[in-house]
């Protein structure tokens, strides 16, 4: 199992906020850390989609120029998957 590295560090929260978490029992560290994660996700997925925006768009351009090359058999909902 991989050991997981920490690192302390300073936030500046709401102190009401900061106190009713601690009335209440709330790890705060913990629902930072898993905001956290979430937010580097979201940006590096945004950055992804960035950095790739080119290659979609050449992608989508030639699907126009030629049909997916599964047309005959893609699905719609309410349609049959196979075309007779």
């Amino acid at each position: 199992m991989a050991t997981i590295t920490k690192r302390k560090t300073s936030l500046t929260l709401d102190a009401e906020t900061l106190d009713d978490a601690k009335q209440l029992g709330v790890n705060v560290s913990a629902v930072a850390e898993a905001a956290l994660i979430k937010a580097v996700a979201e940006a590096r997925h945004k950055q992804w989609l960035e950095e790739n925006k080119s290659a979609f768009a050449d992608q989508s351009d030639w699907h126009e120029r030629h049909r997916h090359p599964l047309a005959d058999i893609m699905t719609t909902p309410g349609a049959s998957s196979w075309k007779s």
